[in-house]
Order: structure tokens, then sequence, then C-alpha cells
């Protein structure tokens, strides 16, 4: 083989296998070993190591150490790295001009390898701070949040609502450019950290004509793939995000059912508002011992990691390990403290709720008073207010309304009753747990709001269920 024939070789396996390719082909082609070696790295043989290291401090480009039956070939490249061939004594006399023929395309496509990776790293890093963002949206802090996303850009909406859109995961970064296309870059958009198939987009609450069956951005999102669906949450305020996300959620579970393939959350009143009056209290008190926690060591939770613990297991289960980045067992540890401090069994739905809404009325981690906690009511007189009563009735009438199939009531009764749990839940009606999936499903899009997958209305459905019977 000629040497044009080798350097002609070489740079087509540089363009097309990379440095991987063309290294191994040396190899094969030399019968011996090839490769880059880094001296601070100390990676390789021993003698190409202690090679690379002299060339470094002598200032040379090119080098031949010889020993015991076998001959080391360096040719600098860039950083202080080096192309080396170890190859058996003797070796092909047309070796060092093959090697010096390598080390021009090789120091290239090592260039581009590096900057691919730069490239990735920082994709990643934004991915990530991305995330943080959300995190600090969902906890309430609102001016570090404004600060991140300021720096990574867009600023974030204000007022705004929040789009999640399911698609398959090769088709988000399409449905990404696509949004910010239609919104001229003031779409905030961020994959979403529990649910792969998701992307959560902040979009300017404009004014625009956008309702359940009218929203242009939703019905041109749903069009870039055929499986693409899209819940639109109602017009609300950075720091109402939370609640933004759930009415997305929601409304995500009755576009799958839709022919449009997109949903905006339906109007009703919020348990929050509906609650605040008579609940913010008693809420303060049962948050009291987790907001004045202090970790007894630095590296233990406080009373704010706590609470963002709490809440994301609440709207996740067990994917709320997803979300912190944490392990199962951290998740665990942190639940049950939790439940020590606030005297709770978080496998009881009725403690969940009480929490849930406890979190929901609370701004943020406050320092409860001793005094305040003696006088409040328990959650029993708060959902006696009549304003809790009037919400309960809003949120179950459509369970015995014409529209909801036979059954509907009792078998949302009997399903809270066993904390949400199928398997029992399907035993106590007498089906099988696929029919009592596909009960749930129906009452799903009887209410428009999710119960089979989290974040759901299980808990307000508690505490609905609760209220009415207070009440009667």
């Amino acid at each position: 083989m000629s040497r044009s024939d080798d350097v002609l070789r070489l740079h087509r396996l540089a363009h097309a296998g990379g440095s991987a390719a063309l290294l191994e082909w040396l190899a094969a082609r030399l019968g011996g070993w090839a490769g880059v070696v880094d001296a601070e790295e100390g990676k390789g043989p021993r003698s190409a190591v202690r090679g690379v290291a002299e060339m470094n401090a002598r200032g040379v480009r090119s080098a031949v150490l010889h020993g015991s039956g076998s001959a080391t070939l360096l040719f600098a490249l860039d950083g202080g790295r080096a192309l080396a061939a170890v190859l058996e004594q003797p070796h092909d006399p047309g070796a060092p001009t093959l090697l010096a023929d390598a080390a021009v395309p090789l120091a290239l496509v090592l260039r581009a390898e590096e900057a691919v990776r730069r490239e990735e790293r920082a994709a990643l890093a934004e991915s990530r701070a991305r995330e943080a963002v959300l995190h600090l949206l969902m906890n309430g802090r609102l001016s570090i949040a404004h600060q991140i996303a300021e720096a990574l850009g867009p600023a974030l909406p204000e007022p705004m609502r929040m789009y999640v859109v399911e698609c398959r995961t090769g088709q988000r970064a399409e449905v990404a450019r696509r949004c910010r296309e239609l919104t001229a870059g003031r779409a905030w958009i961020v994959r979403c950290p529990v649910y792969v198939r998701h992307l959560i987009v902040l979009v300017p609450a404009g004014p625009a004509a956008v309702s359940a069956d009218h929203d242009p951005l939703a019905g041109a999102l749903v069009q870039v793939a055929p499986d693409c669906t899209v819940g639109v949450s109602g017009e609300m305020h950075l720091r109402e995000a939370p609640a933004a996300y759930t009415q997305a959620f929601h409304a995500l579970t009755v576009a799958r059912g839709r022919g449009e393939r997109h949903a905006r959350f339906g109007p009703g009143p919020e348990l929050a508002l509906a609650a605040h009056e008579a609940g913010a209290g008693w809420a303060e008190a049962l948050l009291a011992p987790l907001h004045a926690h202090r970790p007894r060591r630095p590296q233990d939770p406080g009373g704010q990691e706590l609470r963002a613990t709490a809440h994301a297991w609440l709207n996740f289960t067990s994917h709320a390990t997803r979300l912190l980045k944490i392990h199962r067992n951290t998740l665990s540890a942190r639940l049950r403290l939790v439940e020590a401090l606030l005297g709770l069994d978080l496998a009881r739905l009725g403690d969940q709720a009480a929490l849930s809404l406890a979190l929901r009325l609370t701004p943020g981690a406050r320092r409860g008073e001793g005094a305040a906690a003696a006088a409040a009511p328990d959650l029993d007189a708060v959902l006696r207010d009549p304003r809790l009563t009037a919400w309960a009735r809003t949120q179950l009438d459509g369970l015995t309304g014409p529209d909801a199939p036979p059954g509907a009531r009792d078998t949302v009764r009997v399903w809270l009753a066993h904390d949400a749990q199928l398997v029992p839940a399907a035993a106590a009606l007498g089906v099988s747990v696929p029919g009592a999936r596909k009960r749930l499903t129906r009452v799903e899009a009887l209410l428009e709001r999710s119960l089979l997958q989290s974040p759901s209305a299980r808990h307000d459905l508690w505490l609905a269920h609760r209220a009415e019977q207070l009440a009667e």
C-alpha cells in the first residue's frame, strides 16, 4: 500500500469513525499498540508515558525510545499529549512516516471531539440549571429563581400560563424549537425531571384568546407529532407555579381522550382559596415543628429541605427521587423524619391529604408559635367551614350527575377508603384490578382530573368527601 493510500485512509477514518477508529487501524497496520498518551494522566505503556514527559520537558516534537526488543515512537499533539506507538523490533521502516502523517488528522479530530464534549457538558449544565429554577419555583423561592432564569434567558413570564407537553423523548427538541418560534423566544422551557416524555413550558399570559377549545399555541404544538398531547393551566402568577403545574397535569389527562389532543384546565374553585381564611392558622400550627426543625449535623436536612421533600413526594410519590436527585433510601429517611416531627402516618391517605393542604396554605417555611398552635383548630373544624362545604359539593357533584357512569360515587368512595390503593379497592368492590382501573379512568374523564398518575387529585377528593361527611 502506498503512502498516499495510507493518508487517504487516515483522513477517511478520522471523518467517519473518529479518533477511536483511526487509532484502531493504526495499531492493526503497524502490528503493535497505538494510542494517545498524556503524561499528566499517566495512562498507557510506561515507556510511552515516560517518553511524553521527556518530550514536554525538552520541548521537542518527536522522539524514539528503544527498549529490549521494542521501540516507542512519539509524535507531539496539542495540550502536552502525543501520538504513541509501541512496536516490536524490527518494525516496519515506514512506521515513523505513517505516524507523522496520522498525527495531523488525529489532532484535528481530537479537537472536534473535545468541542462536542464541551457542548454536551454545557447543554447538560443548562438543563440542570433550568431544572433548578423549576424546583425553586415549586418551593416558593422566587427571587433566586428569577436571578438564575435571567442569566439563562429568557426572563420568567409574569403572569403566565403553564403548558405540560407529552411526546416521545426524541421529539422534545423539535417541540421546544417550535414553541420558541411561536412565542418569539419568550417561552421558558424545561424538560420535566420526573417524566421523561414531558416538557414544561411557561408562556406569558397575553391578550390572545385562550379557552378550553381554542389555544393557538397548544394546537400548533400537537401538530409536531401524531402522539403529542398538551395540557394548559389557567392564567396564574409565578408564586402559584405548583398549582399551575397541577392544573396543566390534570388538563393533560383530559387531552389524552380528546380528538384535538389538547385541553385547558376546567374552571372551578381552588381548594387553597376556599380554605385559606379558615385553615391558615391550622396549617401554620401543623407545620410549626417542621419549620422550626434544625438539623443536628450540617449534612442533615433542615426544615426547608424537609418541606420540599414532602411536597415532591406528595406530588410524585416514589418518582420524587428524580426531582430531588436523591436516593430512594434518603427519601424514605426524610419522610420518616417528617412523620416523626408532625405526628403523621403518611401511609394513610387522610394524613397525606392534611399535609398536602397545609403545604398549599403556607407559602414558605415560617416558624410556628406555641400560642398559635394551641389555639388553632383541627382539620375537621376547618373542613366544617361553609366555604369548604360548598367547595366539596362542587367537586363531588359530577360523580352523581347525568353523565356519571353507574357506581362512580361508590368506586371513588371505596378507593379513597383504601388509601387510593388499587388492589384492596378492587377486592372491596368485587372486581378485578384492571376493572377497577377502568372505572377510575372513566371517573378521570368525568372530573377532568388525574387520579391514577401523580400529581393526582386523590388528596382533594379525600378532603371533599370528609367535608361532605362532616356537613351531613
